[in-house]
């Protein structure tokens, strides 16, 4: 192994293990992190860890990017194994590998999906890792919009102007050619099952909803009547 591919090599290996030290961090103390505490769980002084990381908001930047990325794999990993006509049974993989994941890893959930992190502002590139699990959502509705197989259980509302537009820009911003309505219920849908999963993590179902994974599936089932998946 040459000298800078070794090198490239343990400073993969320490990025990695500052991540590590940082989400413990996460799990004890909230987004709230200290890059003096974290060199101290390591054995270094802090100034060693601007070797690596700009700051606190660039580490807590790659720990966001990192749970978007690996709460969209997981989304997409569990849409991968139903069959692409099963859209209700896509809708139901993609949001229990999201609660699966929320719940295997409620810290870094809470980091991306909680209270925003006073001072800190996401920069753009973690745009597009926070897309892939909605855009996983986005891609089943898609495949049955163009299949013809929409059906809206609910009345219509209209829509006004502004809303119209707005609704518009989420469609391109997702890459999906979709009539307003179905975007909007899609979306209401997907904060349905967000909020669900929040509620759980956050102890607001706690002494009121015991069977907690039934319940979420009878919920997401709903969400898909919402949208109009067959």
């Amino acid at each position: 192994m040459t000298a800078p591919s070794l090198r490239r090599r343990v400073r993969a290996e320490m990025i990695s293990e500052i991540k590590a030290v940082a989400r413990r961090h996460l799990a004890a103390d909230g987004a709230n992190l200290s890059l003096r505490a974290v060199a101290r769980d390591m054995g270094m002084v802090s100034s060693a860890l601007y070797r690596y990381f700009a700051g606190r908001d660039e580490l807590l930047t790659a720990l966001i990017i990192d749970a978007y990325t690996a709460i969209g794999e997981a989304a997409e990993a569990a849409d991968a194994t139903v069959a692409r006509d099963d859209y209700r049974g896509r809708l139901l993989a993609i949001a229990r590998a999201t609660r699966e994941w929320a719940v295997g890893h409620p810290a870094e959930y809470a980091l991306i999906f909680g209270s925003p992190v006073p001072g800190y502002t996401a920069p753009q590139h973690t745009i597009e890792p926070a897309s892939r699990q909605p855009a996983a959502l986005i891609g089943v509705v898609r495949d049955a919009v163009a299949a013809g197989r929409i059906t809206p259980r609910m009345p219509q509302r209209e829509i006004p102007p502004v809303v119209r537009d707005e609704l518009a820009a989420v469609a391109r911003l997702m890459h999906a050619e979709l009539p307003p309505d179905v975007v909007s219920r899609t979306m209401l849908a997907w904060v349905q099952i967000f909020g669900l999963i929040s509620f759980d993590l956050f102890g607001h179902l706690a002494n009121s909803v015991f069977e907690r994974p039934a319940f979420f599936d009878h919920q997401v089932g709903m969400a898909a009547d919402l949208i109009g998946l067959p």
